[in-house]
């Protein structure tokens, strides 16, 4: 019973919560930024080199035979999946250096604000007294 309520606390903490929801929304970005890439950037790129589907572009290297399928090499599929990831990277670096930049502007703007002065010691306030008090005689 101990090593369940351990495994609660753990679960449960701020953290790991938010990882598991990075998790998923990251998921549901991939699929999106896939499907940006497969229906929306690759077609044109085929069309400027001749028509090409990229996920057709493979190399044979034994033929199919009678009730086996071929053996092929996809780089078509992989030149698919590395432009998702480098659209997925620019996309999750330009989030991070948008929020450092607002997290680099509210600093700034924190440190913009002047200090409020010290509120002057009692013996201060006294001696100001004396000293206005001997300016006046």
């Amino acid at each position: 019973m101990g090593m369940l309520k351990e495994f609660k606390d753990f679960a449960m903490r701020g953290n790991v919560v938010d990882m598991a929801v990075g998790v998923v929304i990251g998921g549901a970005f991939g699929k999106i930024v896939s499907s940006l890439v497969a229906d929306v950037i690759m077609p044109p790129i085929g069309v400027l080199i001749g028509g090409v589907n990229f996920s057709d572009l493979k190399i044979t290297l034994k033929a199919a035979a009678e009730g086996v399928d071929a053996v092929t090499l996809n780089y078509g599929n992989f030149l698919q999946v590395v432009i998702d990831f480098i659209i997925v990277a620019f996309s999750i670096f330009m989030l991070v250096k948008g929020i450092n930049a607002l997290t680099n502007l509210r600093k700034k703007q924190e440190e913009e604000k002047p200090a409020p002065a010290p509120e002057p010691s009692a013996e201060e306030k006294l001696l100001t007294e004396i000293r206005d008090l001997l300016k006046n005689k």
